[in-house]
Formats: C-alpha cells, structure tokens, sequence
C-alpha cells in the first residue's frame, strides 16, 4: 500500500510541474457551486419527497457498467447532497459508464436517521436489481462510490449481508457489490465518534440510535467497521489536505479490513481537500476516475 501511495504522490506532483502551478483545493463553497446535466429517470422508491434515484444513462447501446453514487454531506440536508454528484455523474456517462444517484432521509428529515436512513440506502441499491434490465444496465459490473458521509453508507450498503437478521436494517438477497470507492469516508463510526462529532457536528446517536436489551450494540448494523470481513474490495480515497477525513482515518480502516482479510488500498489526492475527490473539473478526477475505471475492470 505505501508503495502504491508514494507512486500516486509522485506521479501527481510530476503531472502538476509540468502542467504550471496547482490548482487552489476546493472549499465548501467551490463543492457546493457543483453541477452537472439533468438526470435521464427519477425513480421513487418510497413516497417520502427524499425517497428517490436518479438514473443517467450513455449515449448508445449496453449493457451499461454501472455507479452506484452516494451523496455526503455529513448524514444532514444542509452541506448539499445529490445534485453536487451530478458532476461527477455527467463525466461517468461521458465516458459510457451508468450512474444510479441515490437520495436518502437524512439525520434531520422524518424518518431520517436509523434506521430509515439505512432502510432508504438499501432499498435505493435493491431497486438497480429491478430496474436494470430495462436500461441495459450490467449488473456484473457495479462499484459503489460514496463521498464523506456518503462513504460511511456506500461501504455499509456493500457489507449489509453480514447484517442480523433481527436488524431493522436488514433485507434478504441484498444486490451484490464486489467493490467500493470511498472519498473522504466516515465508516468506522466507533473509532472515529470524535472526529464526526468536530467534523460534522453529529451526535452519534443521529447515525445509530439508542441502544436496548434486543440491541446493545449499536453499532453492529451501522459501522461497517463492525461487518468486517464483508468478502469486499475497499478502496479509500482521500484528500492530502482534507481535515474532515483525515489520511489517518482512511489508512486506520485499511489496515483493520486487512486484519479481517478482506482487501483494502488507500489512494491519497496531492493538494486536495474534501471536496476535490467529487469534482470531474478537480486535477484531483484523473486519479478517481482511474479507480473507478480499474474498480469496473474498463480498459
């Protein structure tokens, strides 16, 4: 891994010298001002006004290697959300790859927070599985991409078929995700309380609930961290400069997926922020989009 994290730092710092002086890293306000085209479908999948999907779709025939992107904006409806992903969407379907947009019920909307917000996420990723064949969408070749809090759900909805049975959160025959690229992730929810707590100003209990006799542990259905060995490759993106997730905590949740033995890469962003790794205009894209082509096994 830190062999691979030296060569992508290099490579970038090469890259930059030639292309002149580097770009400024995003701010909140730059991420914010994201955009990008109109989607092809919006899909309800309840009847909550942030129960929904947008599907963008290629010009020309399938099957569609598919994204499954998951906004952030720290589990609330204030930081954005799902039209700042339509950027990286509308330069996915430029390049012949499928975008399936997933909205949710956040910690601050009713019936946000868990386990609705975990009920939403699965049942947005279980709806790929109906709609696919009518949008030449492949299903044998799908990635989970999530961005901050975005990441946190991206990599539970890949491991939730370690989820109890018992778990308000679980659904049988959950869509199958081999891999996952999380930018700027927030998945080990024990570990990392304090710094969502700074970092988002999030109460745990916004993400997990309260525990009780059934359910002591809280974060047993929440924390990725916790579904450990998930059979999953998890690829963790971060920015150089990122202060909401910092390098630290993407290679703290490597390192513990490897002890579980499942596979695990960090990808560290020279000069970028927590908001360059969502941004297709970013120098920062070059390096995602790779993984993301690498994660679909593209040429």
């Amino acid at each position: 891994m830190l062999t691979r994290l030296r060569k992508t730092l290099c490579a970038a710092a090469v890259a930059g010298a030639a292309g002149g002086a580097a770009a400024a890293p995003m701010t909140l306000q730059d991420y914010l001002a994201l955009s990008g085209p109109g989607p092809d479908r919006h899909i309800a999948y309840g009847s909550a006004p942030s129960q929904f999907v947008e599907l963008f779709k290629p010009a020309g025939q399938g099957p569609f290697p598919v994204v499954i992107l998951i906004h952030g904006g720290c589990w609330t409806v204030h930081f954005g959300g799902i039209a700042q992903m339509r950027n990286m969407a509308g330069a996915l379907i430029r390049n012949g790859i499928a975008v399936w947009n997933v909205e949710y019920r956040r910690v601050d909307e009713e019936g946000g927070g868990y386990p609705g917000m975990y009920q939403d996420v699965a049942a947005a990723v279980d709806l790929l599985r109906q709609e696919a064949a009518g949008h030449q969408l492949d299903l044998a070749r799908v990635v989970a991409v999530g961005h901050s809090a975005g990441g946190h759900l991206a990599q539970w909805a890949a491991s939730r078929h370690r989820l109890a049975t018992d778990s308000p959160a679980y659904r049988a025959a959950p869509l199958a995700i081999p891999q996952v690229i999380s930018l700027g992730g927030l998945a080990d929810l024990r570990k990392e309380e304090g710094l969502i707590k700074t970092s988002c100003d999030r109460a745990m209990v916004q993400l997990t609930g309260l525990p009780s006799a059934a359910r002591p542990d809280v974060f047993s259905d929440t924390s990725p961290a916790e579904l450990l060995p998930a059979g999953v490759r998890t690829v963790l993106v971060t920015g150089e400069l990122d202060t909401v997730s910092p390098v630290r905590v993407a290679q703290d949740y490597a390192r513990r997926a490897r002890a579980a033995g499942d596979a695990a890469d960090v990808v560290v962003l020279p000069n970028a922020s927590h908001y360059d790794e969502v941004a297709a205009s970013s120098p920062a894209w070059k390096l995602v989009y790779a993984e993301i082509r690498r994660a679909l096994a593209l040429p």
